[in-house]
């Protein structure tokens, strides 16, 4: 607890560096309430890596939006975090008011905390303000030819995806392996072979070249030189070749609907006295405006109708399947990465 606390303290001192001496942070009390008689309040943002980019231009939008209506100004603190990273440091006591997560078992360690009281998952869609998908993401002509998971058993092919023990996107990559090797099994024999599963996910763990703490740092070692393929998040490459990389996006034919979620940390706004601008900024991710920024940073959206707008711009895969063909996060927790579940088998070899 400690260690989680000085981790917390570091993430907001980051976060207050970070918003160039706008506003002072709010600390509950009569601090918060002294923020909103001068008419400002501060909002606590604890996010995963991923999510950086377009909360570039979310932040801005929505303290527009809330200045033309509220009068008031808002100011943000971010933290941006490997999502596991952030949900223990959250629920460790760092004082975001919004945690904005890779997956819901991240936000559910922040309400096991007692940190989230409320039922998150009543908002719209569950709770999920973006979707995405695992993708394989290779350099500019595909040269090792990849086409599928397959490809990345392959003697001499390096791959790269980032440490599931720190990151969100790191589990839902070896999801999506596991889960293809399921598929597989269940197409030759009628039936998931858990056994089958797992030496697929061996096969290709044998030719990682590093685990990195963050989706964003795996991306990071990629673009260095580092590897030849790349397991990650659909919305990342899709949003690095917007930024001028040449990448190729390569969809495999059995993968994972990724599914982030978003709360309100209740305990946090109740303290800071940022519940009403809390929960106005939920709603606001959930807008047909929010969500056309999130499309235009690679994410699939939750709106239906802003998902038939850009549908053309993204591929289905033959074989999508989503956390519960795996059993849902509950079973997933137990069977990929308890102390002794699958993935640190295949770490440890055995």
């Amino acid at each position: 607890m400690a260690g989680l606390a000085l981790v917390s303290i570091a993430l907001l001192l980051t976060a207050a560096c970070g918003n160039s001496g706008e506003a002072e942070p709010t600390s509950g009390g009569d601090g918060a309430a002294a923020a909103v008689k001068k008419g400002d309040v501060t909002l606590v943002i604890g996010a995963y890596s991923v999510a950086r980019d377009a909360f570039g231009k979310l932040l801005p939008q929505f303290a527009k939006e809330w200045k033309a209506k509220t009068g008031q100004t808002v100011t943000f603190q971010e933290s941006y975090e490997a999502s596991g990273t952030q949900a223990r440091a959250i629920a460790g006591g760092f004082e975001a008011d919004i945690a904005v997560l890779a997956m819901e078992s991240d936000i559910d360690k922040i309400a096991k905390a007692g940190f989230i009281t409320s039922d998150w998952r009543s908002a719209p869609y569950g709770g999920m303000i973006t979707r995405s998908i695992a993708v394989l993401g290779t350099r500019k002509g595909n040269p090792k030819g990849i086409h599928d998971w397959e490809d990345l058993t392959r003697k001499g092919v390096k791959v790269l995806y980032p440490n599931p023990k720190t990151s969100g996107g790191a589990q839902w990559d070896i999801n999506a392996m596991y889960g293809a090797g399921l598929k597989e099994s269940e197409a030759k024999t009628g039936t998931k072979d858990p056994a089958y599963a797992k030496a697929f996910l061996e096969r290709i763990h044998k030719n990682v070249e590093s685990l990195d703490k963050s989706g964003r740092a795996s991306m990071a070692a990629f673009e260095y030189g580092v590897g030849d393929v790349i397991v990650t998040y659909e919305n990342e490459l899709r949003s690095r070749i917007k930024s001028g990389v040449a990448y190729e996006i390569v969809v495999p034919k059995s993968t994972i609907l990724i599914e982030n979620p978003a709360a309100v940390v209740d305990k946090n706004v109740d303290k800071h006295g940022t519940r009403k601008v809390a929960e106005a900024f939920l709603s606001f991710m959930f807008t047909a405006e929010a969500q056309q920024v999130f499309a235009d940073y690679g994410f699939r959206p939750v709106d239906p109708a802003v998902m038939d707008k850009v549908k053309d711009n993204y591929i289905v895969p033959e074989d999508l399947f989503d956390i519960s063909y795996l059993g849902g996060w509950d079973e997933v927790r137990k069977t990929l990465y308890s102390p002794k579940g699958v993935w640190y088998q295949v770490l440890a070899g055995i």
